[in-house]
């Protein structure tokens, strides 16, 4: 392919086949030109079109040359049509190729930048530095732990026990609850002490009546002498 090519648009230097840039711009420009040319077969097509219908069965024969010369245009434009698409198609080759390469061309540096990055690596000293960090990991939650452990005399503490003297604790306040329920209160020694006491005051309100009342009977009693 590089060879039909560099036959068909030449060479950059001589004896080296063109770059994929330099091919697709000649393809470009080339589908430009026969673009135009589809232009102009076109309007004529259309032109002797116009021939054939103005002359129709008046002149047969201007009709019949007009609508000769459309068939070979129309002919000559799907030539032409199927040249633009073997152009396009081996365009669009070229272009992809170009892309590839790019690609590849960027890969391949990546690869030697993450090769020389690695170069001062070992695997090993990074699996031993892992088990270090791991290692250190484990001796720092230890310590952590002994940190937040209680110290003191509780340490010494039995649960369980503290649990048996909470459940006799609890016991004991069960039955001081029951007994309190089932002791009679105290009988009152007096009665009366217990009542509240008589008052032997009578307000001004109830007093102010009577002495009212007093004075009403002592003018009946006059009235009636």
């Amino acid at each position: 392919m590089a060879a039909a090519l560099a036959k068909i648009f030449g060479t950059g230097k001589k004896g080296e086949p063109p770059s994929p840039q330099q091919a697709i711009q000649k393809l470009r420009e080339t589908e430009e030109m026969l673009s135009k040319k589809t232009e102009f077969l076109e309007k004529k097509i259309d032109k002797e079109m116009q021939t054939v219908k103005k002359n129709g069965m008046k002149n047969k024969r201007a009709a019949l040359n007009a609508l000769k010369r459309k068939k070979r245009l129309e002919k000559q434009l799907a030539q032409i049509d199927g040249t633009l698409s073997t152009i396009e198609f081996q365009r669009e080759a070229l272009e992809n190729a170009q892309t590839n390469t790019e690609v590849l061309k960027n890969m391949s540096y990546a690869a030697k930048a993450l090769k020389a990055a690695h170069q001062h690596l070992d695997v090993d000293d990074v699996h031993d530095m892992m088990d270090d960090i791991s290692e250190q990991n484990e001796i720092a939650q230890e310590i952590g732990d002994a940190l937040s452990a209680p110290i003191g005399f509780n340490q010494d503490l039995d649960e369980d026990e503290l649990l048996a003297e909470l459940e006799e604790l609890e016991q004991e306040e069960l039955e001081g609850q029951l007994l309190d329920v089932e002791t009679p209160s105290a009988p009152l020694e007096d009665p009366s002490e217990q009542l509240p006491d008589v008052p032997t005051h009578v307000p001004a309100s109830r007093k102010k009546v009577a002495d009212e009342d007093d004075d009403l009977r002592e003018l009946a009693a006059w009235a009636t002498s």
